[in-house]
């Protein structure tokens, strides 16, 4: 959408290397490279494992997508502009999925005191998110409820704040939302970065004074800050390396409870429905958790040129288009959305670029390449090359870091544009100013 517009143009999205062409080698060929981005049918289990980034962290990622991503443009407005350039929904993270519009317009998201999150105790005797008669959830962004581990990440999310509330930090539903959008804000910088980026690259672009530096994502309006394609299409998919066929939910039964993301339907982890009792999360299996045991836990999958099997392959039932090819669809998208190669966005950072023999291209000397690659393989092939799949690579960790923190900086409501020198502290955090997702999920008593 924002390429018809013009490279130049900006409104929900936009480019940020804009004077970068847009890259678009022919479709067999990305169907080619599509074609070898499968796991091998027969790995050891362990031999994909990022042992640096535990699995929590790619359902944490996806909730923070959904977050940033959530748009509630009035469709009367969105049919009037259908590119999004002047009616759209500034990205933020404010926790829109989880508040909705507020209680006056969803009061079904809140308790009846109108200031409480509603959590309900279902049918098999666990703690789970407000349902319909159909099983969906009622929630701000109903794609968290499309898997289960992302829906039992909102519920967390929703424990946290009514916690506020029941310690006393919290005396009303506007300081309720401020205290755990704050905490969500503060572990998107100082943990997920960190994990996925690196700390020195946050270092970067963030000071000891909450100051944000930006050197490429400059939005032409600051107030309204457009979303990248470069980030939205590409380099935020890192995490559709990151995700394994199975996971690991708790171990309190014998076998231990695992479930994979697409299986059998009703023993699988798709969501819109009431949360199974035997598929309920014992967090320490996702994050390090104070107090808890630090295995058996899920690592995240490494960050890579490959894909899980189930990712590679989707089912019919997830598809609608014919495509089950997710790798096919990504690479695809980014051609018709008017992405820069990757090496294209490389030379404008000022780093060395791989070249198609390095990233392992099928036929790299092809023409149709035109000697690069497309953005989000790229960007995986980074990880893989530089850091063994173990977090982002230069040019994936800049535009991840950069967009986070630029967006995150426009936010008038923000801790780093209201209070950059806040710091979590006791009862939240165990120590002041060091707080990571575990003791979120502690403070929630979510575990």
């Amino acid at each position: 959408m924002a390429v018809k517009a013009g490279r130049d143009k900006e409104g929900r999205f936009g480019v940020m290397f804009k004077n970068t062409e847009a890259y678009a080698p022919p479709e067999s060929l990305l169907r080619s490279l599509a074609a070898q981005m499968g796991e091998p049918n027969t790995p050891n289990p362990t031999d994909l494992d990022n042992l640096r980034i535990p699995a929590g962290f790619t359902f944490l990622g996806q909730f923070i997508d959904h977050d940033m991503t959530l748009d509630r443009t009035p469709l009367a407005d969105a049919k009037a502009d259908p590119l999004a350039l002047t009616n759209f929904d500034t990205p933020s993270f404010d926790l829109g999925s989880l508040y909705g519009r507020g209680p006056a317009e969803d009061p079904g998201l809140y308790e009846a005191d109108r200031t409480r999150m509603k959590v309900v105790r279902n049918a098999g005797g666990v703690d789970d998110l407000p349902r319909r008669d159909d099983g969906s959830a009622l929630l701000g962004d109903t794609r968290n409820d499309e898997n289960l581990i992302v829906a039992q990440l909102h519920l967390a999310f929703a424990k946290f704040h009514n916690r506020t509330l029941a310690t006393g930090l919290a005396k009303n539903l506007a300081e309720a939302q401020r205290l755990t959008r704050w905490h969500f804000q503060w572990i998107i910088v100082h943990d997920f970065l960190d994990k996925i980026a690196g700390p020195e690259v946050v270092g970067r672009f963030l000071d000891n004074k909450g100051k944000v530096k930006r050197e490429f994502y400059k939005p032409k309006n600051p107030n309204r800050p457009m979303m990248p394609i470069e980030y939205s299409v590409a380099a935020y998919r890192f995490g559709h390396s990151m995700i394994r066929a199975g996971y690991l939910l708790n171990t309190r039964t014998n076998p231990p409870a695992a479930a994979a993301i697409f299986g059998q339907e009703g023993g699988d982890l798709r969501g819109n429905r009431p949360l199974p009792a035997r598929l309920e999360i014992d967090w320490w299996h996702f994050f390090d958790v104070p107090g808890k045991p630090a295995t058996p836990r899920n690592a995240a999958r490494r960050i890579d040129g490959k894909l899980s099997l189930p990712l590679f392959n989707m089912p019919a039932t997830v598809v609608n288009d014919g495509t089950p090819s997710l790798a096919e669809r990504n690479l695809i998208r980014g051609v018709r959305l008017g992405l820069p190669a990757g090496q294209d966005v490389a030379r404008r950072m000022g780093v060395t670029p791989l070249s198609n023999a390095q990233l392992g291209l099928p036929d790299p000397d092809n023409a149709g390449w035109q000697g690069k690659a497309p953005l989000w393989f790229y960007i995986l092939k980074e990880a893989e090359l530089t850091y063994a799949g173990e977090r982002l690579g230069p040019v994936g960790a800049r535009i991840v870091t950069e967009v986070v923190l630029g967006i995150l900086e426009a936010d008038r409501n923000s801790y780093l544009k209201v209070n950059p020198g806040f710091r979590p502290v006791a009862p939240i955090a165990p120590v002041t100013g060091q707080f990571r997702t575990g003791d979120f999920l502690k403070f929630a008593l979510a575990l």
